[in-house]
């Protein structure tokens, strides 16, 4: 599957550099996991920080599933909840996601 990782970017981090750079490594870090299982994992801020929202929708709409990784943030919350609106499986571990055969 193409696994969308939806995780906090600024929130909580009054953007402090290193703060972001946390939370991009927790998600990459995810992604690599995901990705060693056999899927496609992929991040909105790897592809297109400056653009993100509107990035993170359309990638959203081409995606199979989300995981919800990290803590508190409102843009990884609103991906979720249009992933459950179009029916697609939301995660919140990797133990969670099948693995492909």
């Amino acid at each position: 599957m193409m696994i969308l990782v939806a995780g906090p970017y600024r929130s909580g981090t009054g953007d402090d550099p290193a703060k972001l750079q946390a939370n991009v490594d927790t998600m990459n870090d995810v992604a690599v996991h995901l990705f060693r299982r056999g899927h496609l994992p992929v991040t909105g801020e790897a592809l297109a920080l400056p653009l993100i929202e509107p990035i993170s929708v359309r990638l959203l709409g081409r995606c199979d599933a989300v995981l919800r990784v990290g803590g508190s943030s409102a843009g990884a919350d609103e991906m979720v909840r249009q992933a459950r609106a179009e029916g697609k499986p939301v995660y919140t571990a990797l133990d969670q996601i099948p693995v492909p055969e």
